[in-house]
């Protein structure tokens, strides 16, 4: 690529980032809590519930411009890499990281492909339900942000809860419907030592839940 492609392809990014920033607040009037963390150009992992695609645009909204530069979500690769158009929406323009659910070759693992975009200093959203849920309740979590941290243990986990995304931009719809959003942000979270797996990952769950603004809600 030659330094006037790269540049006007980062402008372009940018121009992407500031419009679906932009947008975010303009259609939910997204309000940032935090609650245990405080907004910071410190290295974070940055894990939330998911239950829609404009999840980690809401979330992204949130951080500051130069934070949001360097922080990449994690997405699923045999939804988003599914034709050239999708694929071209996720890495170009939202700057997302697409890993494989189906991997069969050691490049292709996601823990290493995550660890080498936090070699270069980034930060990462991501959702260790693995798929989208509907419910205010969670699933449980996949063994990715437990790995993460015991290979990374320097880098921040911060949990994120997501509130009413669903609502906004539900399963299947592409136009948006404006209501009012939140996002919480709770205390950093870390691997106690000898801590296993498993209690690991529910402690980091019920920390998740915890955030919940409104957890007796009806859907």
């Amino acid at each position: 690529m030659s330094r006037l492609a790269l540049r006007t392809f980062t402008l372009l990014q940018t121009v992407t980032s500031v419009g679906l920033s932009a947008l975010a607040w303009a259609v939910t009037g997204v309000r940032p809590i935090w609650s245990g963390s405080q907004p910071s150009d410190r290295q974070r992992i940055y894990f939330a519930n998911h239950t829609s695609h404009g999840d980690f645009i809401l979330l992204s909204a949130c951080l500051s411009e130069k934070e949001r530069a360097i922080t990449h979500a994690i997405a699923a690769a045999d939804y988003w890499g599914k034709s050239r158009l999708r694929r071209f929406i996720a890495e170009d323009m939202l700057s997302s990281v697409l890993i494989s659910r189906q991997w069969t070759s050691p490049e292709e693992n996601p823990i290493t492909v995550m660890l080498s975009v936090l070699d270069q200093g980034h930060s990462l959203i991501i959702f260790p339900e693995g798929t989208r849920n509907m419910s205010d309740e969670l699933l449980p979590f996949r063994s990715g942000l437990y790995n993460l941290s015991m290979a990374r243990p320097d880098v921040e986990l911060i949990p994120c809860w997501i509130e009413n995304m669903s609502r906004v931009l539900p399963k299947g719809q592409f136009l948006p419907v404006p209501l009012l959003c939140r996002v919480v942000f709770g205390p950093p979270v870390a691997v106690a030592p000898g801590e296993e797996r498993r209690a690991f990952l529910e402690r980091a769950r019920a920390a998740l839940l915890a955030l919940n603004p409104r957890p007796d809600r009806d859907d």
